[in-house]
């Protein structure tokens, strides 16, 4: 048997773009805009090739969207982790002052204690 061109040609298109071409050719006959008589078939090929370049643009334009939600949803978690480290700067500035101002407390107890141990001994050794 012999096999046309054109066979050869439709064996290494996938089925289901075979079946797009057509159900396009339908739909333009059933909308009138190609006159019955003037018909013209295009090969498969170019339209295959029309067809793959709109979706390049659109994979294009899709991975665009997909990139820009990404950098704001990156932003957005830098300006979360941003302001949970200021917040936890001022958290630890307000340990620090605390303990700063414990430090002192503590200091000034020690010397009150000492201060009321030597009136103790003094107390002592006077009634001794």
């Amino acid at each position: 048997m012999k096999r046309s061109s054109q066979d050869s040609g439709s064996r290494s298109i996938p089925e289901d773009r075979k079946l797009y071409v057509v159900d396009s050719i339908n739909d333009l006959n059933k909308l009138n805009l190609c006159p019955a008589g003037s018909q013209q078939l295009f090969p498969l090929e170019e339209k295959l090739q029309d067809i793959s370049t709109d979706s390049g643009n659109g994979s294009r334009s899709l991975f665009l969207v997909g990139l820009i939600i990404v950098l704001i949803i990156s932003l957005a978690l830098v300006s979360f982790v941003i302001f949970l480290i200021v917040q936890t700067e001022n958290k630890m500035e307000d340990v620090s002052r605390r303990l700063a101002a414990e430090g002192k407390d503590i200091d000034d107890l020690k010397k009150i204690n000492s201060i009321i141990v030597k009136r103790l001994n003094q107390l002592d050794s006077e009634q001794s």
